[in-house]
């Protein structure tokens, strides 16, 4: 079995599989298109698919294994966009929250805007956006049809797509004898898109912040006004 020295071990993929099998893949799955977020979800897709590969822990073959892991990525995100849906304004509009603030919302709903409905199907490879991605579509009332449509095209692609590269690459003796590594790497790639968002917000708020200190023109004054003006 692999350790992933990353995060807590009971978060890890080699514990959650080797603890819970299949039915602990689907369940975080769910979790993460959802519900909660800071789950591993790229490194525990392509675990899995190492996994189906040798016959350890997963004995069900790879067809079923990618099925259930697709329903269960599409039905999590199905939660997300009714909890936006019902609950979205109440959730997003909390000052004193790190996680639901109106400001997460606003950056999203940009996102949105740029990317289209594509953004539903992008997300899927980004962790934490994965998880608030459909609750921003059903907060922004987003057609019901057009993300469905998005959302299984995302779901298939992300959950068969990196089951099925772990199932493949993991039988490459190199990838195989360096299993901890690759799995580390994977999950420092899909932050890049996470570290760039934050870097470039902090670099917009610094410029902003610089333009309000003396960046701007300064004020011109105003002519007195009374009977001591000027005429």
């Amino acid at each position: 079995m692999y350790t992933l020295a990353l995060g807590p071990e009971w978060l890890s993929p080699d514990y959650l599989i080797s603890h819970f099998g299949l039915i602990g893949i689907l369940v975080i799955v769910f979790a993460e298109s959802g519900l909660f977020a800071f789950l591993p979800g790229d490194s525990l897709l392509f675990t899995a698919g190492l996994l189906v590969a040798n016959g350890e822990y997963i004995k069900q073959p790879l067809w079923l294994v990618c099925t259930l892991i697709v329903a269960a990525a599409i039905i999590g995100d199905q939660v997300g966009y009714m909890i936006g849906k019902f609950f979205g304004p109440k959730l997003f509009n909390r000052p004193k929250s790190k996680v639901f603030k109106r400001e997460n919302l606003d950056k999203a709903h940009e996102f949105m805007d740029k990317h289209g409905p594509k953004a539903i199907v992008l997300a899927r490879f980004v962790p934490i956006i994965r998880t608030f991605a459909p609750m921003v579509a059903g907060a922004g009332s987003m057609k019901y049809r057009t993300f469905l449509t998005y959302n299984v095209i995302g779901g298939i692609g992300w959950g068969a797509g990196i089951t099925i590269a772990g199932y493949w690459l993991g039988q490459i003796d190199l990838i195989k004898d360096n299993i901890e590594t690759i799995l580390v790497l994977i999950v420092l790639i899909s932050l890049i898109p996470v570290i760039f968002e934050v870097m470039k917000a902090r670099k917009e708020s610094k410029a902003a912040g610089g333009g309000a200190e003396g960046g701007g023109p300064a004020e011109q004054p105003q002519a007195p006004r009374g009977r001591h003006a000027k005429r």
